[in-house]
């Protein structure tokens, strides 16, 4: 880039605004402009701490035209922080298209450390930490899910979801469903006034939503599946195309969940999957 510009990657507290590193601080206070997902919720952490650094939204909405916004000023040299709505950006929300464009025009990135949900909740879960696989948010469709989830089945690290608490009850079934009854964890308002971790079998965690009025933010954890579970042949390995197509099907899923679900598994093209059903119709 013609500019000296550089893009700070800043993480903010995601629930004790206590939780803020000094150099995200000196950061924050230093910066020619702050692009925040959320610029009321931002602007609490920056009256807190007497940050007077003016700010600009960048969220899912407006990222194409604000994103070119933001790479111009970058490219004439100003300094700007990029804020999520809580914890580290690029993280489940837009801010890794900006961070990836600006690296593609030849930028400057600096990542700060700091907090982050998933980080947080792993380590207090009591699941194993040493390997473990994000999801992230899961599509809100059904079938979608289950599809998802259906990937998940043999992945032996820890797995981490995040969790809107509406429906959380019907998400618990599905993982229930694909995966069986696991050990799992939610961590429920991380850092805030009535944190929460509430472990036990799937099942006992399906219960335990069942018997109160669900609110806050949530963080699903899983174990993954068993170190002699994963060095197993998968149950459809020794079957034909087809024959494992049918055998996704007879679990539930439609006949395109489980054309895509079989071609992962496969790692095969779905249009080979699609092909060999029609032959075999």
């Amino acid at each position: 880039m013609e500019g000296e510009g550089v893009l700070y990657i800043c993480p903010t507290p995601i629930g004790n605004l206590e939780d803020i590193t000094l150099r995200a601080l000196r950061v924050l206070g230093e910066v020619d402009l702050i692009a925040a997902e959320d610029t009321r919720r931002t602007q609490q952490l920056l009256n807190h701490y007497r940050i007077k650094t003016p700010m600009t939204s960048y969220h899912a909405h407006n990222r194409r035209k604000k994103g070119e916004y933001l790479l111009k000023l970058l490219d004439q040299g100003k300094k700007i922080a990029l804020v999520t709505d809580a914890g580290t950006p690029g993280i489940s929300d837009p801010g890794y298209e900006l961070i990836r464009d600006f690296i593609e025009a030849g930028g400057k990135v600096v990542s700060l450390p700091g907090p982050t949900a998933i980080m947080t909740a792993l380590v207090a879960s009591g699941l194993p930490s040493d390997r473990f696989y994000f999801q992230g948010f899961l599509p809100k469709g059904a079938g979608k899910r289950r599809e998802v989830l259906k990937g998940l089945e043999h992945q032996q690290g820890t797995i981490i979801l995040y969790a809107p608490p509406h429906g959380l009850g019907g998400l618990l079934e599905d993982l229930r469903r694909v995966l069986g009854n696991r050990r799992g964890v939610i961590a429920r308002e991380l850092t805030k006034k009535y944190e929460e971790y509430v472990r036990g079998t799937l099942d006992q965690l399906i219960e335990w939503v069942g018997e109160r009025e669900i609110k806050g933010e949530f963080v699903i954890l899983l174990e993954g599946a068993s170190g002699e579970a994963g060095q197993v042949q998968a149950p459809w390995q020794g079957m034909t195309i087809a024959e494992h197509l049918n055998w996704n099907m007879e679990k539930g899923l439609s006949k395109k969940e489980a054309i895509a679900v079989t071609a992962r598994e496969r790692n095969i093209p779905k249009k080979q999957v699609y092909a060999e059903s029609i032959v075999k119709k």
